[in-house]
């Protein structure tokens, strides 16, 4: 498999409720990370061609797991319900940098997962479960598969080429 390019742009939550009048709104599925006062991020406007504009977050109040932001130009209780269910996006130059084997979701979505020489399918999503991260893998003709993180299970990630290896055998499927 080819290298792939690196996106742009990482999820740093999808817009939740309103909050308040001023136009704040909770965050789902946040990355705490990502969202401090005075970021800059885009509100994602369903895939049209031209991009969004980006809005600086001006306040940042709850939690890092229930975050509650506002960004600038968004005024009012009705300005923050139009943007509910839409995520937010950072650019990937303004992301703190990550640690050896930590990965944004987005560079392991879409990569190819082999046994060696034997192909397991390709990563559709990574899940946070209560005791580790998974790769949710779908394969042809096969239900998906669950990979935990976890050293036994996964060899190796080269997120440049776009390949995990992984140990079928500790994952209890029999290689192909």
């Amino acid at each position: 498999m080819e290298a792939r390019a690196a996106r742009e742009w990482l999820v740093a939550g999808v817009v939740g409720r309103p909050h308040g009048l001023d136009g704040s709104f909770h965050v789902a599925r946040a990355r705490a990370q990502l969202l401090q006062e005075g970021a800059r991020v885009r509100v994602d406007d369903g895939g049209g061609d031209a991009p969004s504009p980006e809005h600086e977050i001006v306040r940042r109040a709850g939690t890092d797991d229930r975050p509650i932001v506002r960004l600038d130009g968004a005024f009012g209780r009705d300005a923050a319900e139009a943007l509910r269910g839409r995520e937010l996006l950072v650019p990937r130059t303004a992301a703190p940098p990550l640690e050896d084997e930590e990965y944004w979701a987005e560079d392991l979505e879409g990569a190819e997962v082999r046994d060696g020489d034997v192909e397991v399918g390709v990563v559709r999503r990574l899940l946070a479960l209560p005791s580790c991260e998974v790769l949710e893998v779908e394969r042809a003709g096969a239900p998906d598969l669950l990979v935990p993180l976890v050293r036994d299970a996964v060899r190796a990630i080269d997120v440049p080429a776009g390949v995990i290896e992984v140990d079928l055998a500790f994952l209890g499927e029999e290689p192909a």
